[in-house]
């Protein structure tokens, strides 16, 4: 307030050399600064001094043009600061702690590494380039043991982004702790408590013994893994019938065993990967096969991101997760 008195009279004594327009500065970096009620205030005494300093120079269209852009500008202040408000955080700190949201969503996507003789790979893509999706993976290992679900939440992009943020935390938790037959109930249960409106999620839950390569696939509502076979060169889809989470009370969920041998390779994806408006997910699945055969040479070094990029939707999101068993360690 003081910054505005200054400008205010330097206005008076120096118009010149101190233009009245310098009267917004200190209102947008209050806007950026200030919580709600002292913004209010400053917006009024701002608007006060413009009126006094421009007026006071003699009534024109442009000096009353003026005023009204201050109005203007702390009217679209006001409404921003209002808006952050309901966080009950002041100036930038809310966009602050949503870049640290994103970021904690991002690192628990990543994967962890895994022995000699296995590589595994994961890329996410939202919707329209937001920053937030709803597709998000959590993954741990322990004992020899890879435990790893996709996950996909009802919705897209920034829409999906907060529930996937809750999800995903918990989900993390869940994983590695529970038995693993559990854990598609236990999400199930966890989400039904939110008592959210028509919202869900969909899964793909699998667990894979690193030394002999056997492994668990588990689904709800989701697309069905696909297993890349070596010897042969065939595609094989490993479902495991399971509805959605957060629908029914207590739901049960099928497994599908496998095994991934020497050159192996087991893929997960969401339905942003494989299904279309004019296309359904069976067909979907064959060409994400056909696009994967491409990278078969290649020991599917860098094939999720690839793969996101040339088959996911761009209006839905997108993710993948590689598990490839080499034939070479």
């Amino acid at each position: 307030m003081l910054v505005q008195l200054v400008i205010s009279i330097a206005g008076l004594i120096w118009p010149t050399f101190v233009p009245a327009s310098f009267l917004v500065v200190p209102l947008v970096v209050g806007g950026m600064l200030l919580r709600f009620g002292e913004l209010v205030a400053l917006t009024a005494i701002t608007t006060t001094f413009g009126a006094y300093v421009v007026l006071s120079r003699g009534f024109t269209m442009q000096r009353i043009g003026f005023v009204l852009v201050i109005l203007v500008v702390g009217w679209i202040m006001i409404t921003s600061a209002k808006v952050r408000s309901r966080l009950g955080v002041p100036g930038t700190r809310g966009e602050s702690m949503l870049m640290e949201l994103r970021d904690t969503l991002t690192a628990q996507g990543a994967v962890p590494k895994l022995p000699p003789g296995w590589l595994v790979e994961s890329w996410i893509q939202s919707a329209g380039a937001s920053t937030f999706s709803g597709d998000f993976v959590v993954s741990t290992v322990y004992d020899d043991v890879l435990e790893v679900a996709l996950v996909d939440v009802s919705g897209k992009g920034i829409d999906a982004g907060t529930r996937a943020l809750l999800l995903s935390g918990a989900f993390g938790g869940l994983l590695g702790v529970v038995p693993v037959d559990e854990f598609l109930p236990s999400a199930n249960r966890y989400i039904r408590r939110q008592e959210w409106d028509d919202d869900f999620a969909t899964v793909v839950h699998v667990v894979l013994d690193l030394t002999t390569g056997e492994f668990d696939v588990r689904t709800a509502g989701h697309p069905p893994a696909i297993q890349f076979d070596a010897w042969s060169g065939r595609w094989q889809t490993r479902d495991a019938d399971g509805p959605l989470l957060g629908l029914v009370e207590s739901p049960e969920f099928a497994v599908n065993h496998g095994q991934l041998k020497l050159g192996d390779a087991l893929f997960l994806y969401s339905d942003g990967m494989v299904e279309t408006p004019r296309q359904d997910i069976g067909r979907g699945t064959d060409r994400l096969a056909g696009h994967a055969e491409r990278l078969v040479g290649h020991g599917f070094q860098g094939a999720a991101r690839e793969l996101v990029e040339t088959a996911g939707g761009a209006g839905d999101d997108a993710a993948i997760v590689i598990i490839h068993r080499k034939a070479h360690a």
